[in-house]
């Protein structure tokens, strides 16, 4: 049952990335081609620097369904565009969801390397948040982890509940799941329509340059 669906979760984040990399790069009037590219990029990313870390062999590589499930989305995606009209949240919306499922992802496969929880939630965000930062490189884009908005705090937020209530709460796994996904999208949700913001330690200077 556990196995089922965490394949569940691993198939709905892929998809969710897919969704998420496919609007971005159509926000940027990319070619079929680069929409593709940009999919796969979003989509495999963080699983990718997850595994290296790990020193295990990378997923998709080794998985000819989620290469074929980002080709089904991406194509989805592009006949989708004549009906959606608002890029911006349907973005938004793949995105949350898809940083909420990677990362438990990450954590998961980190637990079950023997990794230290708190390391864990460190591959969780790595695993939720590094898709998206190659995607709004590749774009010409300031990633949005190293913008103002509420981000991968969302996954360590979400990532520490989860280890708190696997070892605490007699609660099921599957619960736990799902809650804690839930969780990091609301997290996001709510910063974004709050304006909530990491403190800064610093002042802004129109005039200076990094």
């Amino acid at each position: 049952m556990h196995e089922q669906f965490n394949f569940a979760i691993e198939v709905l984040g892929t998809i969710a990335f897919s969704m998420s990399g496919s609007f971005a790069a159509m926000q940027k009037r990319l070619d079929p081609f680069g929409v593709l590219i940009i999919a796969f990029v979003t989509s495999v990313g963080g699983g990718t620097v997850r595994d290296l870390l790990l020193d295990i062999p990378v997923f998709w590589m080794h998985d000819l369904l989620m290469c074929v499930l980002i080709l089904m989305t991406s194509i989805f995606s592009m006949i989708f565009k004549s009906l959606e009209k608002n890029f911006k949240v349907t973005l938004f919306i793949f995105d949350s969801f898809g940083l909420g499922l990677f990362t438990i992802i990450g954590i998961q496969k980190g637990l079950n390397v023997g990794i230290h929880p708190l390391i864990c939630i460190g591959l969780g965000t790595i695993t939720g948040c590094f898709g998206g930062i190659i995607r709004d490189i590749l774009l010409n884009r300031i990633p949005l982890i190293f913008r103002k908005e509420i981000y991968a705090t969302a996954c360590i937020v979400g990532g520490s509940a989860y280890l708190l209530m696997t070892r605490y709460a007699p609660l099921s796994y599957t619960f736990i799941q799902i809650f804690t996904i839930l969780l990091i999208v609301a997290i996001r949700t709510l910063a974004v329509k709050y304006h909530w913001q990491m403190p800064k330690f610093y002042g802004y200077d129109q005039t200076s340059e990094m």
